[in-house]
């Protein structure tokens, strides 16, 4: 590996290093989908983890990107991305390997401290790499082809992660009946198979060309580079948008793992299920965000996708009164719904927004300042989030209707919140706050909520025509919807009967 930086690329360097990124995005997506997710929250509540430590656990990710800060002096001062993120990206990945050992040599107390340590160095390193690699990427892909470019990559990495969640998802409950004593030893299996990908993933990184960067006339004022995002209206409060809606979807998001597992009592494949149904919603409608991001503005995607996201957290609030009258499936596939549609325009455009209006030449500080707020908030959130869930483990709020007449009394419960409502609920709340903060935000291209609500309607019915009337649209959600409910009834009927009338 030369890690050549070239003055000035040919198109056809940049197209196969376009290729490149994608295979990258690939095997990385491999490595995130059998190492994270509903598989590590498994993984250390089998370990014995309290709500605290899977708190910890989501928070280490946000809480590694601090690392930014000395990486933008890393990339400044040697002015090679493609070096620096190989490099990072081949030692953080190497965790992968002892962290697959815990179960043949440590406790479950040990193993538990381990993965907490372990994880925070492969996120740390990966947070290096991960500096270099936005402002690397930022003098890559044509501004023009931005959100086609990365929607596409998404698109393709959605693919390989439903495939294999679905596979993995199998192999663990298989694994578990096989060997029932032994499901720690289940999980290192699938670590072991992440940690291979990402070896690949880092092989496709190396192949990747880059653009050399602009030059830097005299000394670099490291403070004054970091502080110069700040002194930019606009994109300061683009930070902030992105600071307080990092912290509230960070406050409830990781806790939807540990509320199936621990309350609902569902299995692997269930969550997988829901979680495939999600990822479907999210790669059907992840070129139309991609392309309603190109034709108007990543705002306008943004002030669209936000709330039909604040629509889903706020729906987890109302899983306890759902369960009192037996629609808790319906409403998990309602939910994952939502969120699989937003989830794919919000993680376009917050990361596109971010790169388009960061100057040329610069993006390596804005970037990383972006990146500490968005840290800092979404990594004190599920800590918070932790601490807050134990605090409301016996609180309840109720209403009840009353119906009184001469003859008789009707009592019918509406809303009933308690313990993980309470934190679903904050954090709707914090999320609104944070989608008035994106009206501040200017972006050149920007339209009216109701332009590309119009034109999101107009590619729903198009894409409705692609499915054979009612028929069609019970086909799509037959599949993870049969799971669920053949795991899920006898459950949620015991739990119904723990309830207060």
């Amino acid at each position: 590996m030369r890690f050549e930086v070239k003055d000035k690329l040919t198109e056809e360097e940049i197209e196969n290093g376009l290729k490149g990124v994608i295979k990258d995005g690939l095997a990385s997506q491999a490595l995130t989908t059998l190492t994270g997710g509903i598989f590590l929250v498994a993984f250390a509540l089998e370990l014995g983890a309290s709500n605290v430590i899977i708190g910890l656990l989501a928070a280490i990710p946000p809480l590694a990107q601090l690392i930014q800060i000395p990486s933008i002096y890393l990339v400044e001062k040697y002015r090679n991305r493609c070096k620096i993120s190989v490099l990072a990206s081949a030692l953080s990945r190497t965790f992968w390997l002892p962290i697959a050992l815990i179960p043949f040599i440590f406790s479950p107390q040990e193993g538990l401290i381990f993965l907490v340590i372990a994880v925070l160095l492969y996120l740390i390193l990966g947070s290096v790499g991960g500096c270099s690699w936005n402002s690397w990427m930022c003098d890559l892909v044509p501004m023009d082809k931005l959100g086609l470019f990365f929607s596409k990559r998404m698109f393709y990495a959605t693919v390989v992660g439903i495939v294999l969640s679905i596979a993995a998802g199998i192999y663990i409950d298989y694994w578990k009946k096989l060997f029932p004593g032994y499901a720690l030893q289940g999980y290192s299996v699938l670590f072991f198979l992440g940690f291979l990908a990402g070896m690949i993933g880092v092989y496709y990184l190396s192949t990747i060309p880059e653009p050399r960067m602009m030059p830097v006339n005299g000394k670099i004022d490291f403070l004054k580079l970091i502080l110069q995002p700040l002194r930019d209206a606009n994109y300061k409060q683009l930070i902030i948008f992105l600071g307080s809606w990092n912290f509230a979807v960070n406050l409830a998001a990781p806790f939807f793992t540990v509320y199936m597992l621990m309350v609902l009592k569902m299995d692997i494949s269930s969550i997988v299920a829901l979680a495939i149904l999600s990822q479907v919603m999210n790669l059907s409608f992840l070129r139309i965000w991609g392309r309603f991001s190109d034709k108007f503005s990543n705002k306008s995607v943004l002030a669209v996708s936000g709330p039909l996201f604040l629509i889903s957290i706020f729906a987890w609030a109302f899983m306890t009164t759902a369960s009192k009258y037996q629609l808790t499936i319906p409403l998990l596939i309602v939910i994952h719904i939502f969120t699989g549609i937003s989830t794919a325009g919000v993680s376009l455009a917050s990361g596109n927004i971010g790169l388009k209006l960061a100057p040329k030449g610069q993006a390596t500080a804005y970037l990383a300042s972006n990146s500490l707020v968005n840290s800092f908030a979404a990594g004190s959130a599920p800590i918070l989030g932790g601490r807050f869930a134990d605090y409301l483990a016996g609180q309840k709020l109720f209403f009840t209707l009353t119906w009184a007449s001469p003859t008789k009394e009707l009592n019918l419960q509406t809303l009933y919140f308690e313990h993980w409502d309470f934190l679903f609920l904050f954090a709707f709340f914090i999320g609104l706050y944070s989608l008035h903060r994106l009206a501040m935000v200017k972006e050149k291209g920007e339209v009216e909520e109701k332009v590309l609500v119009h034109e999101f309607i107009v590619e729903l019915r198009n894409g409705m025509r692609n499915f054979s009337t009612a028929g069609g649209l019970r086909q799509l959600t037959k599949f993870p919807y049969s799971i669920v409910r053949s795991n899920l009834e006898k459950r949620i009927h015991k739990k119904n009967k723990t309830l207060p009338d």
